[in-house]
């Protein structure tokens, strides 16, 4: 079927809610996408930071075909043996002590938000503490309860009214945090490293700062790590760049999880602490779909193979070598910052970035534009020093060319 075929059959039948590329994808293999043709793209957004591994890692593979030949749903109400071995593993590996598993990113800060007014009514009764500070230039999803904690007007405009209680603070601005601050307060939910945003990462004062006025306050201390958790960051979290998993009073109270976690197939999964979990009891939240044996079966793959291949070691080691690259670029006139840790990288432009998007498809490499002027680089765990090289060599003549 060709890609004109395709585009008139969405046309036709889809929802019109994305912008996507003229590329039509036949199949992939490690860093790399395949078009009908055999044209070969350099995947630098791994399906918006999913595919961690790539594409066809032959463990993975392997799971996914033994597997398959077993029951792929079972509902809730059934025991299956992945569940609980993966929720042991994220609490390892977390220093966080409970798990609900569900579908998405989005559906794993709903949990999150609940949960912090759940924890926050069994304190003060249903009438209580309610407020929920948020950060500007946030993105949590799109639910109206993950909406209402994203601070876009480009994404809530169309939704509102919204849940009330949400109110915005200034990013990484201690003295405003404490300005808004106050008792009625359930709740402050933020990114390790804002993605949508343009990669922007939280700094430690402002992190420790939240932290302590929610310790303090009974309040409950969200992070959202679906896009800059699970490695991306050359950490477990992004977020164990301010607390160890074994510093439990520096960690948050919940987390929330999704993308690469379930291998490339949809799982999504809100971390807690014990006395937040006390906040809920059987029938009030629940997930159809969430954690099915074939996606947790195939998580516990992922989490293996990141340990068995040192993945954490390979994406600091290769994410700082990147960083050092698009560094490089900044003595072109229309290059204004570089941001991000790890493989989580942005770079600014002073001038719109969807051009370049365009541009950089054409030559083989596929990325994608936040906040209108920001190329953002989310690229498979994997990937490797050449390919990264390759991609500077085909960047640098196009920034070259643009005007300032």
């Amino acid at each position: 079927m060709s890609l004109s075929h395709v585009k008139t059959l969405e046309e036709q039948s889809l929802l019109q809610t994305y912008r996507r590329y003229d590329l039509l994808v036949d199949r992939g293999s490690g860093a790399y996408l395949f078009d009908k043709s055999n044209k070969r793209y350099l995947d630098l957004l791994a399906g918006i930071g999913v595919n961690a591994l790539g594409y066809s890692h032959p463990r993975m593979i392997r799971v996914l075909r033994k597997q398959i030949k077993r029951p792929l749903h079972i509902s809730n109400l059934l025991y299956h043996e992945y569940q609980g071995r993966l929720g042991d593993q994220l609490k390892r590996l977390s220093g966080l002590d409970r798990v609900f598993f569900s579908n998405s990113g989005t559906e794993a800060i709903e949990g999150c938000l609940k949960l912090a007014r759940a924890h926050a009514n069994a304190r003060e009764g249903i009438t209580g503490t309610n407020r929920v500070l948020a950060i500007e230039g946030s993105f949590h999803g799109r639910s109206l309860g993950a909406l209402s904690a994203t601070h876009s007007l480009r994404y809530r405009g169309p939704f509102q009214p919204l849940l009330t209680g949400f109110e915005f603070v200034k990013f990484n601005d201690t003295e405003d945090l404490e300005r808004q601050f106050s008792d009625d307060v359930c709740a402050v939910v933020l990114e390790a490293i804002q993605g949508e945003a343009g990669i922007r990462p939280i700094s430690e004062q402002f992190y420790h700062r939240a932290r302590t006025l929610t310790r303090e306050a009974g309040a409950v201390l969200i992070c959202d790590e679906v896009q800059c958790g699970l490695g991306r960051a050359g950490r477990w979290l992004a977020l164990h760049k301010f607390a160890e998993p074994s510093e439990r009073d520096a960690l948050p109270d919940l987390v929330s999880l999704a993308k690469p976690l379930g291998g490339g197939l949809p799982l999504g999964a809100t971390l807690m602490k014990e006395e937040i979990a006390a906040s809920i009891e059987p029938g009030l939240h629940g997930s159809t779909f969430g954690g099915g044996p074939l996606a947790c079966r195939l998580s516990l793959e992922l989490l293996e193979v990141f340990e068995d291949e040192h993945i954490l070691e390979h994406v600091r080691e290769v994410g700082d070598y990147f960083r050092e690259r698009l560094e490089a670029l900044r003595d072109l006139p229309v290059v204004d910052e570089v941001r991000g840790e790890g493989l989580m990288l942005a770079i600014q432009l002073k001038v719109p970035a969807k051009e370049l998007v365009k541009q950089l498809l054409d030559a083989g490499f596929i990325t994608n534009a936040t906040d209108e002027t920001v190329l953002r680089l989310l690229p498979p765990l994997i990937i490797r020093k050449k390919q990264i090289d390759k991609f500077i060599k085909a960047l640098r003549p196009l920034l070259e060319t643009m005007d300032d």
